[in-house]
Parts: structure tokens; C-alpha cells; sequence
């Protein structure tokens, strides 16, 4: 049963009670990310995840991090380009625990100099490691091509600057306009009991209200084309990328059929013609995110510098094909079981649950019913993947490699 209200506190709750659990899993869901920082303080959302957990004035971190061990807890955080989310999977019976540690870092984090300096450290550290990995910067260099000019290209841990000039005072002005009640989203799934976590909330976030969402405007520079880095890797490392719906348009649904048809399974086309078939590459796959007023659809490849051209033209090759001939009934219907299996499999756990009512109420405003997701996704007809894919085949397309060849090389 799901039950959502929003909280004198100005916090949105949402929770949903799963008789047979023996776990509880709350969350708390900022609706501020990467795309909503000035560029002079890009990194500051994915700096502050990382602070929140250094503790509060009553509570170390490594106080903190004991109490959680010592019932067996999993706590943990991540960033993104539009929000932030920070979770605690425990026992039911430790929830109370829960409750205390993630209001309390959430409402009252001690953000003290000597470990925002330390943290600093760690972050830039972070920088460097996903520099070091050429198929992470092969999707940054593409995502910056897809949204020039616009916070949805950047990345979200920052760069090397921007992450050293954010001072304490900045990280903690940050802090005060965006982690406040009107733009947070409280999630809990498991054995729990809404009106117990409602009255815990509405006491511990009190503190904390006020504020709204950010304001946003979308991208207006067209995509560019190319973004190569010339690197002595192994592999040819490869991002095709093209610009699709937001997250609010119906067509998603379509879409999300669409990805999986060309790269999202082992039966996809791309994977059987690529990898089955010719032996091009070890993994090939497509991908799909949708942001508030747009979105992106990618393919991924890794293969030998020699063979980097054919991959790409047969990439070129099966998007204009796609979007000329549209997909088969068979190919929908094992989409369509792949994607409602995958929906169903994805929620036997409380802490699943808990990240799809949190993110479905912060992002769309209401939580859909699971039936009312797969019969959105049963309702979709060949004529409607059709339609997205000979859009997407009508997109400027972003190459972006990482390696050992010339872009200019790869036909």
C-alpha cells in the first residue's frame, strides 16, 4: 500500500508498507543536482553528498558509520544531473536508528573546515580516477557535445577547479538554499508504519523549512557533432548519442521499448549484430535518459582500433535502417516481456521500492501503480516505436571516442 501526503514541515512523504519484509528503507530525495549549480560552483551537489556524511556536531563520522555497522545497515548516497538522494536499508526493527541518522545529517551537518579539506582531497581524487577511465570519459565527452552551453553537459563531480575554489562558506550557502523542505521528497518502503514516520519527520525537518525546486530552463545550442580524445588505450572506445524526449512526454514509453529493440538486451539488434555475429566487440549496448525538458539516447562500444570504423558505420547503419523500417511485432513483444519482467524483478526488495516511489514523486509529482506502468508499456504498438525511432534517426547525432584513432579516420 502506498500513502503519500505533504508534511506541515513542507516536506513531501511518501511510503509504501510490505507486509512480508523484514527490512525498512528510508530516503531522502533533494530535488537539486549538477545542472542547477552556477558553472563557478560545478561539483557542489556531489561535494555536499560526500560532507553530509562526515557527521553532524553530536555525531562523527566514524560514530555514525559504527552505529550503522552495528545493526547491519547499508547507508549510502549518490548525484546526479537533477537531484540527489541519500538512503539507509536496515532491519525494521533499527528504523528509529535510521530516522535518527539521516534527519540528523540531513538537517544538521557539522561541515567542519579540516574534513571539507580532506573531502576535497578525496573528490579530486575521484576526478582523476574517472579521467583514468576511458569509457566514462567517452560518455562525459559525448554529454557535453549532446547539451553545449547547458549545465546538462557538465559533469556532475565538477572539474579540478571548480571543485578547489568551492570554499566552506559556499559549500554551506549551497546547502542552505537547496536543501531545505520544499524541495525534499522523504521515501520509505519495508515493514513500516506511515503515520509513525510522518509524525518523525514532520519533528526532525522543521528546522529545514521553506524553499522550492530550482528554476530551470532548458538547452537551446544545437548538439555538436564530434568530440574525440587521442589516447594509447587498448580499445577503441565509442559513444553514439542523439537528443529525445523529456521525461514528461508520453513518447517515453515508446522509447524506452525502442532502446531495448536496438541495444538494450542480449537480443537486441546491436548486440547480435555486432558482438554475435561478426565478433566486433566484447559488450555493446544502448542507453536512454530522460531530463526534465529533454533527454538522450546512447550507444556504447568498445573494440579494436582497427575495427573502430566498421563499428561505427554499423551503428550509423542499423539507427538510419531503425528509423526507416520502423520494428517488428515480434521484436515489441520480447521487449515488452523484457521490460515488464525487468519493472517486476526490480521491486522485491525494499530498498528498490523505496527508489521508485521517492524518485517517481520527485520527478513526475505522483507515484504510478505498477499495473498502470506495464499497461502503459503493454499499450504501445509497433507504429509508436516507429514514430520515436524515425525521430531519432532524423537528430543530430554526437560521435565521441576515446583512443588510438583519429576521428577523421573513422569514415
Amino acid at each position: 500500500m502506498i500513502s503519500s501526503e505533504v508534511l506541515d514541515c513542507g516536506a513531501r512523504l511518501v511510503t509504501e508498507r510490505m507486509a512480508d519484509a523484514r527490512s525498512a528503507t528510508i530516503g531522502v530525495w533533494v530535488g537539486t543536482g549538477s545542472r542547477d549549480e552556477a558553472p563557478e560552483r560545478s561539483g557542489a551537489s556531489h561535494f555536499l553528498e560526500h560532507l553530509l556524511f562526515k557527521g553532524t556536531p553530536d555525531w562523527t563520522a566514524a560514530e555514525i558509520a559504527e552505529a550503522v555497522d552495528e545493526v547491519g545497515g547499508d547507508m549510502n548516497a549518490f548525484t546526479t544531473k537533477e537531484y540527489t538522494a541519500f538512503y539507509l536499508r536496515l532491519l525494521a526493527d533499527d528504523l528509529p536508528l535510521g530516522l535518527d541518522v539521516l534527519s540528523a545529517i540531513m538537517t544538521h551537518p557539522a561541515l567542519r573546515p579540516n574534513e571539507i579539506e580532506a573531502e576535497r582531497q578525496v573528490i579530486l581524487d575521484e576526478i582523476l580516477m574517472h579521467a583514468d577511465e576511458p569509457a566514462d570519459l567517452a560518455m562525459e565527452q559525448c554529454s557535453a557535445s549532446l547539451f553545449p552551453d547547458h549545465p546538462l553537459g557538465r559533469d556532475v563531480l565538477g572539474t579540478q577547479a571548480s571543485v578547489v575554489a568551492l570554499g566552506a562558506s559556499e559549500i554551506r550557502e549551497f546547502f542552505d538554499e537547496h536543501y531545505r523542505t520544499g524541495n525534499l521528497v522523504i521515501a520509505a518502503a519495508g515493514d513500516i508504519d506511515h503515520s509513525y514516520i510522518s509524525a518523525e519527520i514532520d519533528r526532525r525537518f522543521e528546522s529545514r523549512s521553506g524553499g522550492g525546486p530550482p528554476l530551470r530552463s532548458g538547452p537551446s545550442s544545437p548538439p555538436e557533432p564530434v568530440a574525440a580524445s587521442l589516447r594509447p588505450t587498448e580499445q577503441a572506445h565509442l559513444v553514439i548519442g542523439a537528443r529525445i524526449c523529456g521525461r514528461h512526454d508520453e513518447r517515453r514509453w515508446a522509447v524506452a521499448l525502442l532502446n531495448h529493440i536496438l541495444g538494450g538486451g542480449i537480443s537486441s539488434r546491436l548486440f547480435q549484430e555486432v558482438r554475435e555475429k561478426r565478433g566486433l566487440a566484447y559488450a555493446i549496448w544502448s542507453d536512454r535518459v530522460h531530463y526534465e525538458e529533454a533527454g538522450t539516447l546512447t550507444v556504447s562500444v568498445g573494440t579494436s582500433p582497427e575495427h573502430a570504423s566498421e563499428v561505427l558505420g554499423l551503428v550509423h547503419e542499423e539507427l538510419d535502417r531503425i528509423g526507416e523500417s520502423g520494428v517488428t511485432e515480434r521484436e515489441l513483444t520480447v521487449a515488452k516481456g523484457s521490460l515488464r519482467a525487468e519493472t517486476l524483478l526490480s521491486l522485491e526488495d525494499s530498498g528498490a521500492r523505496m527508489s521508485r516511489i521517492g524518485s517517481s514523486l520527485l520527478l513526475h509529482g505522483s507515484v504510478m501503480a505498477v499495473d498502470e506502468v506495464i499497461s502503459r508499456i503493454q499499450a504501445v504498438t509497433t507504429d509508436g516505436v516507429g514514430q520515436v525511432a524515425s525521430d531519432l534517426a532524423r537528430q543530430v547525432r554526437t560521435v565521441s571516442t576515446v583512443g588510438p584513432v583519429e576521428l577523421a579516420g573513422l569514415g
